[in-house]
């Protein structure tokens, strides 16, 4: 091994990354945690100790030179070596204390979770528990959150999974809506009416089309990634939305439009990392989500 061939420091390394992965100075250093000169000598003692330039600054620009991108594949390699060993290390400790960071819609994180979370207070009161409350799929794999609540099958071999339970969705609107246009009286009436989308994913509408519901996207005037929103907007009458039951029965106001309609399966899974789940803090809340959101499927 050359070893003073390696003698550059990491912290180096990793304010060139994500000023590369940010795409300014200013933003990487927002996402360290440092202040921009800080992050800017970080990056100029870099420059020094391999005797390479690896940005041209402009007045109000930066781009990558030949020689920086040169470097942009071993300093990715190095990144992920860097988040396995976290992982490892994260994945051997043996306290019941420290900091666990779930990430769940902002729906479940609202309505779902603090039960839970007050009796995980009361089982290890010194876990330190941070929440996401965010309809983004968190990369567990780089270390964005340590278990995710998610609708979704993990599918990096990486990752480990538990389907807590198949939760349903339903379409619901508010009575004066209704009011206003008229109740449908079959799926192909719904054609007429306006929705409320969720996030302008594709799926979202291939969802409501794979129940037979002639939609198209000039259906949806709206749209939003949070489900507190969403049943605002529903509840306000600005259109059709999609609500699981569990969320809707928080407001009974709400009318279900055309109940013969099939329900929208929702599955929810609990996910982790298959090294963190070693981790017996990390295991401790895994388990406790695990016996506290899991339940029957419905009839």
């Amino acid at each position: 091994m050359n070893w003073p061939a390696i003698a550059f420091d990491w912290n180096q390394i990793r304010a060139f990354l994500a000023t590369v992965e940010e795409g300014s100075f200013s933003a990487a250093a927002r996402a360290l945690g440092q202040t921009q000169p800080t992050l800017s000598r970080q990056i100029s003692a870099l420059e020094d100790a391999l005797g390479l330039t690896l940005f041209e600054r402009g007045h109000r620009s930066m781009a990558l030179t030949e020689p920086g991108r040169a470097l942009l594949e071993p300093v990715r390699a190095m990144a992920e070596a860097a988040t396995r060993i976290s992982l490892t290390a994260s994945g051997q400790s043996s306290q019941i204390a420290g900091r666990v960071t779930l990430t769940a819609t902002d729906s479940m994180a609202m309505h779902v979770l603090p039960p839970v979370l007050l009796k995980l207070r009361q089982l290890a009161p010194e876990i330190e528990l941070d929440i996401i409350a965010s309809n983004d799929v968190r990369d567990l794999t780089r270390r964005e959150a340590d278990i995710s609540i998610r609708h979704a099958r993990p599918e990096q071999g990486e990752l480990i999974g538990r389907l807590l339970c198949q939760t349903r969705a339903c379409l619901y609107a508010s009575p004066d809506f209704l009011d206003r246009h008229g109740r449908p009286k079959s799926a192909a009436d719904l054609a007429r009416y306006d929705f409320i989308g969720f996030d302008r994913d594709e799926r979202f509408l291939a969802a409501l089309q794979g129940i037979g519901l002639p939609l198209t996207e000039r259906n949806f005037k709206l749209h939003t990634a949070s489900g507190p929103v969403m049943n605002e907007l529903i509840r306000n009458g600005l259109g059709i939305g999609v609500l699981t039951e569990e969320f809707a029965a928080l407001n009974p106001g709400l009318e279900r439009v055309l109940p013969g309609l099939p329900v929208i399966e929702v599955p929810v899974w609990l996910v982790t990392h298959r090294e963190l789940h070693t981790s017996r803090r990390i295991r401790l809340v895994f388990d406790l989500l695990a016996q506290e959101l899991a339940r029957p499927e419905p009839a």
